[in-house]
């Protein structure tokens, strides 16, 4: 065979997105909506520390109060890091059936979030029960579509956290981390940023980890379905 340099390329970068669903309704204002800020502003300077060459972590911000923004469109960890996050505001309602629906639409659009990508990490974070229509939206999320390959976690704080509700969409207990207050939610962020950094690190990011006993350890199970890129 003849030699050709241009056969020899570089493998591309492949990013693997993650998704924050926070709730920032009136219960969260206080301590709670400052420390849910800072442990973002930490997730990510871990993400920045974890990325390897091979992987690009984007995170995407959907929150959830007096209405539902897209706060944060999916933004490289390096970027985010430079040019900061827009601090959260706690004001209204918990309408997390409509950030559900925005997640699902947003992940299921192939212009937004793209074929040849990791699948999506999501984490829905909130201090208190639903106040809209939120069964639809989390079925279709977690049953349908491209929203339904993703690895899910959620974060309840308080004790007026709908923790049935969070296990529904994770469709595992152990997948659901409880702060019992503010001062528990930065642990609980450490939990999923040390889960998501693992797959970031690993020989195929695309294998999602299956929960056990000590569902947040750096060899957990492993779930067979490895495909090569988010369908």
């Amino acid at each position: 065979m003849a030699f050709n340099p241009n056969n020899y390329k570089a493998p591309a970068a492949k990013k693997l997105p993650v998704v924050l669903l926070l709730d920032i309704s009136g219960s969260m204002s206080g301590e709670k909506i400052n420390t849910l800020y800072d442990s973002v502003v930490e997730m990510v300077d871990s993400f920045v520390a974890a990325q390897v060459k091979e992987t690009i972590i984007d995170v995407a911000v959907i929150t959830f109060g007096r209405k539902v923004e897209l706060h944060t469109p999916y933004t490289s960890v390096a970027e985010l890091q430079k040019s900061g996050i827009n601090r959260f505001h706690a004001d209204g309602m918990t309408p997390m059936g409509i950030a559900l629906q925005m997640a699902k639409d947003m992940i299921d659009d192939k212009n937004t979030t793209p074929s040849n990508i990791y699948r999506p990490a999501v984490v829905l974070v909130s201090d208190g029960q639903p106040n809209d229509s939120w069964q639809k939206p989390l079925d279709n999320f977690i049953r349908d579509g491209r929203s339904a390959k993703c690895q899910r976690f959620a974060i309840a704080i308080g004790n007026d956290a709908d923790r049935n509700v969070l296990e529904r969409f994770t469709g595992e207990k152990a997948n659901v981390m409880f702060a019992e207050d503010a001062s528990g939610m930065a642990d609980c962020f450490q939990k999923f940023t040390m889960s998501v950094s693992t797959r970031a690190t690993s020989q195929n990011p695309n294998v999602i980890p299956t929960p056990n006993n000590a569902s947040f350890d750096n060899n957990p199970k492993q779930d067979t379905d490895d495909d090569d890129e988010y369908i």
